[in-house]
């Protein structure tokens, strides 16, 4: 089996604003993966852009482990029914 070879990519840098909690899981993810969080990120869109799970029965159980230390209780089901919290000033 030949190994892929590395495609060349633009990055920049953003500022997207994301629900705490799960930003807490993600990194925490990203750390157990050894990799970092754009990398995560970018793996994440890239499987969810062709259909493909992007996770391992392995990794969904850390996640799950995850979700449950940082209290994260959203699942697909809340997708795009989020609202902000009322934020203190």
């Amino acid at each position: 089996m030949s190994a892929k070879k590395p495609k060349s990519v633009e990055r920049v840098q953003t500022g997207i604003r994301i629900e705490k909690r799960m930003l807490k899981v993600l990194k925490a993810l990203a750390e157990f993966l050894n990799m970092s969080l754009g990398d995560l990120i970018e793996g994440i869109v890239l499987h969810a852009f062709d259909g493909k799970a992007a996770f391992s029965v392995n990794t969904l159980q850390q996640i799950a482990r995850l979700k449950g230390i940082y209290g994260l209780d959203l699942s697909a089901a809340d997708s795009h029914r989020l609202k902000e919290a009322n934020r203190k000033k």
